[in-house]
C-alpha cells in the first residue's frame, strides 16, 4: 500500500473513528490473490466493546462506500482491537499495559521482562521480578532508552483484587 493511500484512508477514517471516542492505531490493505481486505485497529483507554467495535465498523464502511478510496475492486472490512502481544509504540500504549508484564528491549542491548507500574511523558516505572527468591526491584525506565516493548500474555495473572484479598487473608 502506498505511503499517499495510507494517509488518505486515515484522514478519511480518523475523524469517524475519534467520533465513536477511539484511537486509529492501524490500517492496513492486504492482497491476496484476487481478495483484498482493509484491516483496520482501533483502541481507547478504556477498551473497546463488540458494540463500540460494530459502531465503528457501520460507520467506515457508509464512508467507504461513498467515496472512492478503495477504488472499484471488492474487499472485506475488518475492523478489530490490537492483539493480545501488542507493541507497544505510544506513551498511551504503555498507559493502557498498566499493571501488565511487558517484555523490552532496550537500546544498549538489554533485554528484560518487567511490569509497568506507572506511565509519565517521559517514560515508565516497572518491577522487575525476582529470580530464584530474590525480591522484584523497581526500575525507572525512559521512553528513550525503549527500542522494542511489547505486552506479554500472562495465563495465571491474578487481579489486584486478588492480590488485596490475599495479603488481608
Amino acid at each position: 500500500m502506498s505511503t499517499t493511500q495510507s494517509e488518505r484512508l486515515r484522514e478519511l477514517l480518523e475523524p469517524l473513528v475519534t467520533a465513536q471516542g477511539l484511537d486509529l492505531e492501524e490500517i492496513a490493505v492486504e492482497t491476496v490473490g484476487r481478495k483484498r481486505s482493509l484491516r483496520v485497529v482501533v483502541d481507547s483507554d478504556s477498551g473497546a466493546d463488540l458494540d463500540r467495535i460494530a459502531d465503528v465498523s457501520r460507520a467506515l464502511s457508509a464512508k467507504l462506500d461513498e467515496t472512492d478510496a478503495m477504488g472499484d475492486t471488492p474487499y472485506d472490512l475488518e475492523v478489530g482491537t490490537p492483539g493480545a502481544e501488542r507493541l507497544l509504540t505510544e506513551e498511551r500504549h504503555y498507559r493502557r499495559a498498566a499493571d501488565r508484564l511487558v517484555a523490552l528491549r532496550l537500546t544498549d542491548g538489554t533485554e528484560l521482562v518487567a511490569r509497568i507500574l506507572t506511565v509519565d511523558a517521559e517514560g515508565i516505572d516497572t518491577e522487575v521480578p525476582g529470580v530464584k527468591g530474590r525480591r522484584a526491584t523497581a526500575r525507572r525506565i525512559a521512553f528513550a532508552d525503549i527500542e522494542k516493548a511489547r505486552v506479554q500474555v500472562e495465563f495465571n495473572r491474578k487481579d489486584k483484587k486478588d492480590m488485596t484479598e490475599e495479603e488481608e487473608a
